[in-house]
């Protein structure tokens, strides 16, 4: 069995799309397991339906307003960088609600249910593509896996949705008597999940480089501050899912083709920059078709 594994990576996810399309549209890749964690979840869907050009025209078009319904932060442009800033009144009145959050995301499930129908939801379950996301079980303290196979349309919307809620920036769920949030915060890359599903070959695409090429700059205000250490959290939880995915790997009899982002995309994949994000959608494309190209000199 062949697999598709996407990290997560929040707007990052337009690069991994690029290098699907490419795979998918021009090598033939023909995958019987899709399995998402955050961004990731957002693709697998529309890939497993091969509707790339719908998803690309998602991750081309969106903004910080389709994603939150109140936003924690503000984007300030000071040298031709991009600095954020914690929004006091919207992180405020998002208490005073009751919120645990400085954000609201539920724009983004609006988003979800627009774009990916229930005559899609269901064409998939009639087909022998598995589509699987990641989520993290707060309070079981445990990460669980989500297939379409399981659960309604309704449900399967929510799970996508609750896989890329990165809090405390996004909307924390509480479903079942747990609380959820973002699937990267115990899984980044499952690529050990796809492997004990019975993948033989997983494709693997990261939303970081393989090396460390950053040195983050000094936070400037408490919520830089908090992005940098979940940033870093985030890097060492990936580092960790990818060794364990290569041990996995060898002990199964498993291949793993890892295409890695190239350069640092971003140093916060929480702002949706549509501009950027096409940019990155063909920077993707083009890295795959670079990647594959060399492979093929050095085979023949």
């Amino acid at each position: 069995m062949k697999a598709l594994v996407i990290s997560g990576g929040g707007s990052k996810g337009a690069f991994a799309g690029g290098v699907a399309q490419y795979l998918i549209e021009e090598l033939k890749h023909d995958y019987q397991l899709y399995i998402g964690t955050s961004t990731g979840s957002l693709l697998t869907s529309h890939l497993a339906l091969k509707k790339i050009d719908k998803i690309k025209s998602v991750y081309t078009s969106v903004n910080n307003d389709s994603i939150f319904d109140v936003c924690p932060f503000i984007v300030k442009q000071k040298h031709g960088s991009q600095n954020i800033a914690i929004n006091h009144l919207s992180v405020i009145f998002n208490f005073l609600r009751g919120s645990k959050t400085f954000g609201e995301s539920h724009n983004l499930k609006k988003l979800i249910k627009a774009t990916f129908t229930e005559e899609e939801f269901n064409t998939l379950r009639a087909s022998e593509k598995d589509v699987v996301v990641t989520v993290s079980n707060l309070t079981l303290n445990q990460v669980e896996y989500k297939s379409i196979m399981d659960y309604s349309y309704s449900e399967f919307v929510e799970w996508i949705w609750i896989s890329c809620n990165y809090t405390p920036f996004m909307t924390l769920v509480k479903k079942n008597g747990c609380e959820y949030a973002d699937g990267g915060l115990g899984n980044m890359v499952p690529i050990e999940e796809a492997i004990k599903r019975g993948a033989k070959e997983v494709d693997a695409i990261i939303l970081q480089t393989e090396t460390n090429q950053l040195n983050r700059m000094p936070s400037r205000n408490p919520f830089s501050l908090l992005t940098n250490m979940f940033t870093f959290m985030l890097d060492k939880i990936e580092s960790q899912n990818i060794r364990i995915g290569k041990y996995s790997a060898t002990h199964n009899d498993a291949i793993i083709n890892f295409y890695y982002a190239p350069t640092v995309l971003t140093t916060n994949s929480l702002i949706f920059n549509k501009e950027k994000m096409t940019q990155w959608w063909h920077s993707g494309y083009n890295f795959a078709k670079f990647k594959n190209q060399q492979t093929s000199q050095i085979e023949s």
